[in-house]
């Protein structure tokens, strides 16, 4: 058998965590064992452990990463033709709002294991996710706000929305276009003026 490729590993490690998130979300993740994965994965033991050393904990570290990754890919994409700042908040508000809502893997792992996933989504996990927010939402701000203000609505827009989450309000509904645009009006447009040459309005696209 000949040696792997760094591309042939890349498209096994992905074949093992999507068969981690698929055994997962069929049966809970407290109970999906490292023999589970590597029999839906088609892979030996063997192979796992040598692209997973840490094994189970590992495995489901990658997978965190790499949802977190595809996540604000996704999301990004969907603010393309945006028309101007506010409407560039609304999409991402409603857009990450509708997501997360909607993310089956999310959903099982909420119902069988709450505690974890707030952690994973806060205490845990909020660290990276706003490095990667900040990373990929920034630039989508810089021509309304600037670099500084930019970097800090991505974080704060990504607090807002994993609390709203976790916290559902009878107020505001964050996966609805008129309630996000009211939120917005209210509370992110007086926070951060238009300053940067994006200000005049129209579309905005890094």
């Amino acid at each position: 058998m000949g040696v792997q490729g760094p591309l042939e590993t890349h498209r096994v490690e992905d074949r093992v965590l999507d068969a981690l998130r698929d055994c997962s979300e069929r049966w809970g993740r407290a109970r999906v064992t490292v023999d589970d994965v590597a029999a839906e994965a088609g892979v030996s033991r063997a192979t796992l452990y040598r692209l997973f050393p840490g094994g189970r904990d590992r495995m489901f570290e990658a997978l965190r990463v790499r949802s977190i990754a595809e996540f604000f890919a996704s999301l990004t994409e969907r603010l393309a033709g945006a028309d101007g700042f506010e409407d560039l908040v609304v999409r991402g508000l409603v857009e990450a709002s509708i997501a997360l809502h909607d993310d089956v893997h999310l959903q099982v792992a909420l119902a069988s294991e709450p505690g974890q996933v707030v952690a994973e989504l806060t205490i845990d996990g909020l660290p990276r996710i706003i490095d990667v927010a900040i990373e990929l939402l920034s630039p989508w701000f810089d021509p309304y706000i600037g670099p500084q203000a930019s970097a800090r609505l991505s974080e704060w827009l990504s607090r807002v929305v994993i609390f709203y989450f976790l916290v559902p309000s009878q107020h505001v509904d964050l996966t609805d276009v008129a309630s996000a645009t009211e939120f917005t009006r209210l509370f992110i447009l007086p926070a951060f003026p238009l300053t940067g040459t994006g200000s005049t309005g129209g579309t905005s696209q890094p």
